[in-house]
């Protein structure tokens, strides 16, 4: 092993995601590609199916060679009791997608999804924009918002499918202090005009709406990277739109996870971004 980066850790040189269904998650790709820019020739990072009921025994197995873990649903929620701390950015939206192991044991929960999602903006020159509308509501919905928090000066509009998940989305704009109007999923079209479109639904949903994507369309983020592109970001590609996919969130939230359980920063983002690249185009 790398003994400075074992120095760095504490011994602590494994990590690895869990989740169910795990199969298809890009995470090992992009987190060992990190590891071989960083010469971290000693780390490793797997993925394990884990579901709610099977996550505390998981946990409790935890040896002193673990730095820490990625989570994908359904744990993110489920993960919150059985840790020692959560940082105010993972509070903030009740959901965790990043456990690090100190070295002295303690499992300490964030969530890199909110400033993941900033990133990928920022990338694409996103710094502030007066209003936006978000496709969905479910848990990336409300991680959506919260980064929204940090980018939208004025109104959010969520279009949903009943009436309690708009008063969920309204009270996490409450809860995150920006300005949430909820508007019924039929009328989804009306959001495509917006300067700023997050859609955070599964694979196939906004596939109706590609037809009304306008003739000059400003920023798609869709959440979405297998399939891809989307019927919606193909279209709003065509008529001239920017857009930013699932994958450019995948890999800015793995940058600072990487950062996080190695204590190497900055995290390589451009060999990340082409591991993923890669594997997308082979499956």
């Amino acid at each position: 092993m790398n003994d400075s980066a074992k120095a760095a850790t504490g011994g602590r040189c494994r990590a690895a995601v869990l989740g169910s269904p795990i199969r298809h998650s890009l995470s090992p790709v992009l987190h060992r590609a990190a590891y071989a820019e960083l010469g971290l020739t000693g780390w490793s990072y797997d993925r394990f199916e884990v579901d709610e009921a099977a996550l505390p025994g998981f946990l409790a197995e935890l040896g002193p060679e673990w730095a820490g873990l990625s989570l994908t649903m359904p744990l993110k929620r489920a993960v919150i009791p059985l840790l020692d701390e959560i940082s105010e950015t993972a509070a903030s939206v009740e959901a965790v997608n990043t456990v690090v192991v100190t070295e002295d044991g303690r499992r300490v929960g964030d969530n890199t999804d909110i400033p993941g999602m900033a990133a990928a903006l920022r990338e694409r020159g996103i710094e502030e924009v007066g209003s936006a509308a978000v496709l969905g509501a479910g848990a990336t919905a409300s991680s959506a918002l919260a980064a929204l928090a940090r980018v939208c000066t004025g109104e959010v509009v969520a279009y949903v499918r009943s009436q309690a998940r708009a008063a969920e989305m309204r009270q996490w704009g409450a809860r995150l202090g920006i300005e949430v109007r909820t508007a019924d999923w039929a009328d989804a079209a009306e959001a495509l005009s917006a300067p700023l479109v997050i859609a955070t639904t599964p694979a196939g949903t906004t596939d109706a709406l590609a037809h009304a994507v306008p003739e000059r369309p400003a920023t798609l983020f869709d959440v979405l990277y297998d399939p891809w592109p989307t019927e919606l970001a193909a279209r709003w590609s065509m008529f001239g739109g920017a857009v930013v996919s699932g994958l450019d969130l995948l890999v800015h939230q793995a940058v600072l996870q990487v950062e996080q359980m190695t204590g190497r920063t900055p995290a390589p983002l451009e060999a990340m971004r082409k591991a993923g690249e890669r594997a997308l185009a082979d499956r």
